[in-house]
């Protein structure tokens, strides 16, 4: 899919020049360029663009201030912002708001093939979570068992970990436990793998709760929650975390 892309910069020369070198990304399509921050609001409201080439000093109202304007204006998506200035102390307020990359110009064309994969990377990762919820959900919001003569509806959010215990699964909140007759592995697809992480043939964690995990001393993993409890983590199951990583960056 094409990365709608908008060039914001007050100079004729170089909103040529840089068009010229995004030729070389064949996913970036070039939906408009502003030279005045009332040019960006008007091109953002009508495009939506996914990426943008900001400039920093623009006649009245600077690039910076149009954009915090715009995160500030209801029913608007901001756009992946990669500053392109030839000053270095807009650093702070670039990453403020949240910039992508920050280009000094003159900049290579190596370094802008650089922030383009950045800002690429960046905009598949909310892509996918705006399809997932989107999407109706495969998974659990709530889990509805009998205990203690009630039907309790648990929301799957307030639990912290489950355990096995030989046929059934202890599922554990912040404050109370509840024993259900289920395996662990049923217990597991009923669960959003995006919320919910196997760390073991007998335990399960939310990873909302989950503070860190540790090499301990003898090379074994643990995984610590905020509350300070410890689950161990086996070998075997510790590519799931390293497959989390590669989906976060």
């Amino acid at each position: 899919m094409p990365i709608q892309t908008l060039i914001a910069d007050d100079e004729l020369l170089a909103r040529q020049k840089l068009r010229q070198l995004l030729r070389s990304e064949p996913d970036i399509e070039i939906v408009g360029e502003a030279s005045t921050a009332r040019d960006i609001h008007a091109i953002v409201h009508a495009t939506a663009p996914q990426l943008l080439f900001l400039d920093v000093r623009m006649p009245g109202t600077d690039g910076l201030d149009a954009i915090a304007e715009l995160a500030c204006t209801a029913g608007v998506t901001l756009p992946r912002v990669i500053l392109t200035t030839a000053y270095d102390h807009y650093a702070l307020r670039a990453f403020e708001l949240n910039a992508t990359d920050y280009l000094l110009k003159p900049f290579s064309a190596e370094r802008l093939h650089s922030a383009v994969l950045r800002a690429r990377d960046q905009i598949r990762v909310e892509d996918r979570h705006k399809s997932r919820e989107s999407a109706p959900s495969q998974y659990a919001a709530r889990i509805i068992f009998k205990s203690r003569g009630r039907i309790l509806f648990l929301p799957v959010l307030d639990i912290r970990w489950i355990g096995a215990e030989e046929n059934y699964v202890r599922i554990c909140t912040g404050t109370d436990t509840h024993l259900l007759r289920e395996t662990m592995s049923s217990m597991e697809q009923r669960l959003d793998p995006e919320l919910f992480l196997r760390v073991h043939r007998s335990a399960i964690v939310n990873l909302r709760y989950v503070k860190e995990v540790r090499t301990e001393s003898r090379g074994d993993f643990m995984v610590h929650l905020v509350n300070g409890q410890k689950l161990p983590m086996s070998r075997g199951y510790h590519a799931r975390i390293n497959d989390l990583l590669s989906r976060a960056v």
